[in-house]
């Protein structure tokens, strides 16, 4: 009997290494090009939990990454273009609790959320383009940190730097649009958009079965005091308060954004 409870002990202990040995990878599909993301669902489970359902229930198919800012960030999950702007706000599941726990470096995919409101990150989410844990911006501390709950590989990072290369523009009903095909000529003549100028998200899907990349992903830790006393927007330049308003984004979106 002891025998068999050593035996089935070893069982249990190779399947939850075996399990450890896993963690969820999705693939993102844009028209720009592929790229993967390895969510860190051990340590941030509540905002991979979220980032999920969405994927799940399809509604980052046909989003848009409705915002760049070249070294600092990309951001999308949102909105989607119905052949005309604004874009249109993509349906929100409950606002989740924030779990500040790695740091906002290069290459790694955080949550935007409401400004003065950590608790509130729903279905957008960006890139970090550079460091951008301290200085300026400080996104580990301000609004409490923000929280990073996935990261890709270098070579992927390269998509992601070309979607980031693209030129910008800004209409009456957002700023910073990244847009292929289209020149400031075109935004001169008032050239309507069609759906290829804009950085489509055509699907996010899990990829089943793939080994561990955390470990050689190596995330940096959040060691600023990110808990519940900052809040603080305040001295935010254009570059990064923004992260914090695109929750309720749309309602200001047909009048002005900020």
């Amino acid at each position: 009997m002891k025998h068999k409870l050593i035996k089935t002990a070893g069982a249990a202990l190779a399947l939850l290494c075996s399990t450890a040995s896993y963690a969820t990878i999705v693939e993102v599909t844009t028209n720009v090009g592929k790229f993967e993301i390895n969510l860190f669902d051990q340590t941030t489970p509540v905002t991979v939990q979220n980032f999920l359902s969405y994927i799940n229930a399809g509604r980052y198919n046909g989003t848009v990454f409705h915002r760049s800012a070249p070294g600092f960030v990309i951001q999308g999950g949102g909105f989607t273009f119905d052949q005309q702007l604004p874009l249109k706000a993509v349906a929100t599941f409950s606002p989740i609790v924030n779990e500040p726990k790695w740091s906002n470096v290069r290459a790694t995919v955080a949550m935007a959320k409401q400004s003065g409101n950590p608790n509130s990150a729903t279905n957008q989410w960006f890139v970090n383009l550079a460091n951008n844990s301290g200085g300026s911006p400080q996104l580990d501390k301000q609004n409490s940190g923000f929280t990073v709950f996935g990261q890709i590989t270098s070579q992927d990072m390269e998509v992601v730097d070309a979607i980031a290369g693209l030129q910008r523009f800004s209409f009456p009903s957002i700023t910073d649009l990244p847009l292929r095909n289209y020149s400031s000529g075109d935004r001169d003549d008032n050239k309507p958009l069609v759906a290829s100028n804009l950085v489509t998200i055509e699907s996010i899907v899990v990829v089943d079965a793939r080994a561990n990349t955390a470990a050689s992903l190596n995330p940096v830790a959040n060691t600023s005091t990110g808990g519940g006393n900052n809040n603080d927007d305040g001295g935010s330049s254009g570059s990064f308060g923004w992260l914090s308003l695109l929750a309720g984004m749309l309602l200001v979106a047909r009048r002005r954004l900020r």
